[in-house]
């Protein structure tokens, strides 16, 4: 794991909201001659052990990084692998998660996505609605930029409309706009692969979270590497812009 980009002091209580930037499925595949698309279905393995690690660990919020505005972009063969892994993920993992009060939740543009991915995702949401134990949330076909600008863009047609002032708009309000209103902003940021980025990953939530970034890629990132880092943020002070005196 690389220095801490952030003080280090004490922080005993554990992060309430782990959010992960999955980086290394590609680049694990290719170290081993595979295609990518065989380094996405290692990381899926990931993404379950995680999940259950931080049910141990009891995290209460857990985000994951799964496929950005910009992976759109990538070679539609792999789009395509992404999106079928997906769809496996969810039908195969639901009744587990449900069971183990798991809670899903998926933030980014649903507009992209296959009308069957989305009855998916919206039939999880439906099913583990009442959970508690755990929320996790996909990040998918996700940007932080576009989600600021569209609370922004919310705000502003309240502004036309008469139903708001300009001199009301505050942060809290802002936020409340976003779409992760009701998650609490991220206490953890971890990212793997060793990329030391945010990469348009919830911009406006990590305004003061702790950034940790890890040398492994994501296939070979393991529940003991969660709880380290975990154990490096209780030693590191938050101090929110104070001075920690």
């Amino acid at each position: 794991m690389s220095q801490p980009v952030v003080s280090q002091a004490l922080a005993p209580s554990p992060p309430r909201h782990i959010a992960i930037i999955m980086d290394g499925n590609g680049r694990w595949a290719k170290a081993r001659g595979l295609p990518r698309n065989l380094g996405h279905r290692q990381g899926i393995d990931t993404v379950r052990d995680v999940v259950r690690a931080c049910r141990t660990l009891r995290i209460e919020y857990l985000t994951l990084y799964a496929f950005s505005s910009e992976n759109w972009k990538r070679p539609e063969t792999e789009v395509a692998g992404l999106m079928e892994l997906l769809r496996l993920f969810i039908r195969r993992e639901l009744d587990d998660l449900w069971r183990n009060g798991v809670r899903i939740r998926m933030i980014g543009d649903r507009s992209k996505l296959a009308p069957d991915i989305m009855q998916l995702i919206t039939d999880a949401e439906h099913k583990t609605r009442d959970n508690r134990t755990l929320t996790l949330t996909i990040a998918l076909s996700y940007g932080g930029q576009d989600e600021i600008v569209a609370a922004c863009r919310r705000l502003a047609e309240q502004v036309a409309a008469g139903k708001l002032q300009p001199a009301e708009i505050t942060p809290d309000l802002l936020a409340a706009n976003l779409e992760t209103a009701g998650i609490p902003d991220p206490d953890l940021v971890i990212r793997t692969s060793g990329e030391q980025r945010l990469s348009n990953f919830l911009l406006w939530q990590s305004a003061y979270s702790e950034l940790i970034f890890v040398d492994k890629l994501w296939p070979d990132f393991s529940a003991q590497d969660l709880a380290g880092a975990v154990e490096e943020f209780q030693r590191r002070e938050r101090r929110y812009g104070g001075s920690g005196e």
